[in-house]
């Protein structure tokens, strides 16, 4: 989900700055929450765990260039089912931020819009959640047509944000359109495999209930809201 360096450029680039800005924002407000609930430290923790997940996702496992951007497993709803809102949110930010910073600098300008393309897919599931999961459910207990709707939703996010970034750099044209499509098709591959992937760590949390109260998880993975 790299937006390519000189994709977007000149002032452009402000809108991915003016975006990320607004999903940092949401970020604090859901991060006051997460405090609230479980205390600083917990969060501290959870956004680390995060963090490192992240770099992994990104810098260690297989990814690779096509069309317009980046194909790699992000996991964004595994984060998400695991840490909570604010945590991923976090780490998805400071992760990214680390794997720019020291292995990809070509990245830099463009981290406003990757860090948008990341946030607001994750916002988007937090929100269908309430929807699609009943109050007196523990996330350990999902099924698997509920995981397979939140990681196609964050995966069709990160699609939609990587089309709307390209066609705001090139415009909409037959070429951009076929490489925004490309990367589309290729991103399938991902919405098969993430729910699978979040169905075996939910199963393996909830193996571990010594978890639940540690700060390390969100208090939902193993207790009804």
């Amino acid at each position: 989900m790299h937006i390519e360096p000189g994709l977007v450029t000149g002032a452009k680039l402000l809108l991915g700055v003016a975006t990320a800005t607004t999903a940092a924002a949401f970020t604090a407000k859901t991060a006051w929450e997460a405090i609230r609930v479980q205390g600083v430290a917990s969060l501290i923790s959870r956004a680390a765990i995060g963090t490192v997940a992240t770099f992994i996702f990104f810098e260690l496992m297989p990814h690779y260039a096509v069309g317009v951007s980046e194909v790699h497993f992000i996991l964004g709803s595994t984060l998400f089912l695991i840490l909570g809102t604010a945590p991923a949110a976090i780490g998805l930010a400071l992760g990214l931020l680390i794997q720019s910073l020291f292995f990809a600098q070509a990245d830099l300008p463009q981290y406003g819009m990757n860090v948008t393309t990341l946030l607001v897919p994750l916002f988007a599931i937090a929100a269908l959640a309430k929807r699609i999961i009943a109050p007196g459910t523990a996330y350990v207990d999902l099924s698997y047509g509920q995981t397979l709707a939140l990681s196609t939703a964050y995966q069709a996010g990160i699609v939609a944000w990587v089309a709307f970034w390209a066609f705001t750099g090139t415009g909409i044209s037959t070429e951009s359109l076929a490489s925004v499509g490309t990367f589309g098709a290729a991103y399938m591959l991902v919405i098969v495999v993430e729910p699978l992937v979040d169905l075996a760590v939910l199963a393996a949390a909830k193996a571990m209930r010594g978890l639940a109260g540690s700060g390390l998880v969100t208090p939902r993975l193993h207790n009804a809201a």
